[in-house]
């Protein structure tokens, strides 16, 4: 199927994927006395009394901002905010559908931190949480950070959202090889957004001591110039902080040298960075997430004459799709219901036992739920407004 010139036209008919609509029809001058001048004067009169009735009386309990400056969209690059457009009018569509989350796109004309930050604060009063979207690395991990005070969760969905996808897969394959999370050896290929948060939520780096975490034995992430380790003069603020809890031996090399005898193998990178005879040289049962796109790392067909026993990807045309559509959108579906103000590292965590609860008996072919399937979203919610209330309560212990 030509998807891309398919997709073309069928963007070109429509005009864009999402619209605005109303809640109730208008019909006659009462109709609109009580939805709009004189009545509506109330429920403002109400908020500026209580600002916590405007819960009650607007859309923001039920509203996401999609932000975006269009710096680093999908695998295409920086093509600036009004190409992001497209893809955050799918990212809309896919909150509506799955979560039940209204949600807009909000495509910035600056790529510039301080700006970023200014705005969201800026618009933020009428949206109940706000959703980070393909904004490169590193700048992506200040802007997320600076804007947690912001009183609504601020969720930077190429981290996390993909980082809860990976760990809910890598959990029911440890299930189908027969591996515990607590023994692996796990190579991350590509130390941008994606690398460093998967990183941080298979170390549990973040997460307190009310938290149930267990963590990998060793990830080694790699970079465009090889193993991440001590004696590198070339790295940023973001990589260095990788030293304090990964590559515990400190080796250094190619992406080549940190594979031997690794476990898992998770590629958030570019096209053929992975070879069949890397993954003969791994621990036996390999797990391989090759999640580049649209072209993954390695193909099935080399990963599998390689050793791999499971292999995902994050395409839909291939089984167990690493795809973040499993996670947002009930993890934003949770924290509205919760009232959440923030998402913590436990309601990453609850989000990735959910997703991977969805498949009772994973295997080969089958260790994440399929992304259509409707029911994954409420599950996830209700973990996550779960793992909300355990916050709250253990601050109120402490």
């Amino acid at each position: 199927m030509e998807y891309y010139k398919q997709s073309l036209a069928l963007h070109k008919r429509l005009e864009g994927k999402i619209e605005t609509a109303i809640k109730i029809d208008i019909e006659t001058k009462e109709d609109l006395s009580l939805l709009y001048s004189p009545g509506v004067a109330q429920p403002c009169i109400e908020i500026s009394k209580d600002p916590s009735t405007v819960y009650d009386y607007t859309l923001k309990g039920n509203t996401i901002a999609i932000v975006s400056d269009g710096s680093a969209i999908l695998g295409i690059g920086n093509l600036g905010a009004l190409a992001a457009i497209p893809v955050m009018e799918g990212k809309a569509m896919l909150f509506k559908k799955f979560g039940g989350v209204n949600a807009f796109p909000i495509c910035l004309d600056t790529q510039d931190t301080e700006e970023i930050i200014e705005t969201i604060r800026r618009i933020a009063p009428v949206f109940g949480g706000i959703n980070l979207e393909d904004i490169s690395s590193p700048r992506c991990f200040e802007i997320e950070e600076r804007l947690q005070d912001l009183g609504i969760p601020v969720f930077h969905d190429d981290q996390h959202g993909t980082a809860i996808v990976v760990l809910a897969g890598l959990i029911n394959a440890c299930k189908v090889v027969g591996k515990n999370i607590s023994d692996l050896k796990v190579v991350i290929n590509g130390a941008g957004a994606a690398g460093i948060a998967i990183t941080k939520m298979l170390k549990c780096i973040g997460y307190d001591d009310t938290i149930e975490c267990t963590p990998v034995k060793d990830v080694i992430v790699c970079d465009t110039k090889g193993i991440i380790h001590s004696g590198r003069k070339d790295l940023n603020k973001v990589k260095i902080g990788l030293l304090d809890y990964t590559n515990t031996n400190d080796i250094s090399g190619t992406l080549k040298d940190a594979l031997k005898d690794a476990d898992v193998f998770i590629g958030v990178s570019g096209p053929g960075m992975l070879h069949e005879s890397e993954v003969h040289t791994m621990a036996p049962d390999p797990i391989i997430f090759a999640c580049a796109n649209p072209t993954p790392e390695i193909t099935p067909e080399e990963a599998f004459k390689g050793g791999a026993a499971i292999f995902g990807t994050g395409r839909s045309d291939l089984p167990n799709q690493v795809n973040n559509v499993l996670a947002f959108p009930g993890l934003f579906r949770g924290a509205l219901n919760a009232k959440a103000t923030c998402i913590t590292p436990g309601m990453k965590l609850a989000a990735a036992y959910a997703i991977a609860a969805c498949v009772e008996f994973p295997t080969k072919d089958k260790i994440i739920p399929c992304i259509l399937d409707l029911t994954v979203a409420d599950k996830v919610a209700v973990a996550v407004s779960d793992a909300w209330k355990e916050y709250q309560e253990a601050l109120l212990v402490g």
